[in-house]
């Protein structure tokens, strides 16, 4: 077997006594989390915004645009939750060079998965302790999870790890509400699925551990788009989607159905600039009916503080280094448009 065992790195139990999450911070997130529980449940009329750049790249700029994010949240609060992203394992789509903050701390220097460790759980607990934001990051590898459990208000599964059977039984013991997303290839039948295992408890192996889960009645779908057979991008955030989805919902025994909308990705045809017209689009869908309304609890937009994307080699403030995002200006008026058409 090629491979290298490099050194044996800490369990998150000792990680967290190291960087640990205060009391008040705690009381903090113990507050969100019941807010936003009570939107999936249905008993809270407030709209979600899962709301970052792409990834996780750096940590001054992250924090410098989670700090933004504060000061609009304060206009908007009474219609909106906003739930930063904080994508700290997010890889380049191919998977080769730059994996992400848990990976490479510092995008232009080796792998250090220590440093990587102390570092994402460093940025989850400054948006907290300073900005009073917990945030959501993408399950890319369940053993990870862990690291970062008891900071977490809001978890994705990717539409290439949705299908696999270790994402769905570790977001069945995940409290946070957990969104599977459905694949790339557009089966919606494969995201229902995945809500189903999500929601139901299991008994499976987990770092070494035999554990039990309860089942997350919070768990449910992301749409995002998808491709054909010959790779062209297939929205499916438009009206008749969401009735669809609606219907797929209803043939289940799934309690809390939900969907939130991926504004980018294949719903955008990877058109960063879209993402304004697409959330303005299934925010109107929701006003025009209240199944929709009833259904549709918020948005995946990808922002950060500069618009695109960096070129190889070029390293700028707050421009994503991965996917291309809606710049800060456009990101504030958008909020704001949001909360006025809500």
């Amino acid at each position: 077997m090629q491979m290298n065992f490099n050194r044996k790195l800490p369990i998150p139990m000792d990680v967290k006594m190291e960087y640990p999450v205060t009391e008040s911070m705690e009381q903090i997130k113990n507050e969100r989390d019941k807010a936003i529980r009570s939107v999936f449940e249905g008993s809270l009329d407030k709209f979600i915004l899962v709301i970052g750049p792409c990834s996780a790249d750096h940590r001054e700029p992250v924090l410098e645009y989670i700090s933004r994010l504060k000061r609009v949240e304060e206009q908007v609060s009474d219609k909106i939750i906003i739930i930063p992203r904080i994508y700290t394992n997010k890889p380049r789509t191919t998977g080769q060079g730059y994996k992400g903050m848990l990976h490479q701390p510092d995008p232009e220097a080796k792998p250090d998965m220590y440093k990587g460790i102390v570092a994402i759980r460093e940025l989850h607990l400054s948006a907290l302790r300073d900005y009073g934001f917990s945030c959501a990051d993408e399950m890319l590898y369940p053993e990870n999870y862990r690291y970062l459990s008891d900071l977490l208000s809001y978890v994705a599964v990717g539409a290439r790890s949705v299908e696999n059977q270790q994402h769905r039984l570790v977001a069945s013991g995940v409290e946070a509400p957990v969104g599977m997303k459905n694949p790339t290839g557009g089966d919606m039948s494969v995201m229902m699925n995945s809500i189903v295992a999500a929601q139901s408890s299991h008994t499976f192996i987990y770092r070494g551990w035999e554990v039990t889960s309860e089942g997350n009645p919070y768990a449910h779908a992301i749409l995002r788009g998808y491709l054909d057979y010959s790779g062209r991008s297939i929205s499916n955030y438009h009206y008749e989607d969401l009735l669809y989805v609606k219907d797929l919902y209803e043939k289940s025994n799934l309690v809390n159905p939900s969907v939130i909308v991926d504004t980018n990705h294949n719903n955008s045809g990877k058109k960063y600039l879209e993402q304004v017209r697409i959330a303005k689009d299934i925010v109107h869908s929701r006003n025009q009916n209240p199944d929709i309304k009833r259904l549709v609890k918020g948005l995946m937009i990808e922002s950060y503080i500069e618009d695109g994307a960096c070129k190889a080699e070029e390293h700028i403030f707050g421009k994503s280094i991965t996917d291309p995002c809606l710049g800060w200006e456009k990101t504030e008026r958008l909020i704001l448009d949001i909360a006025d058409k809500l």
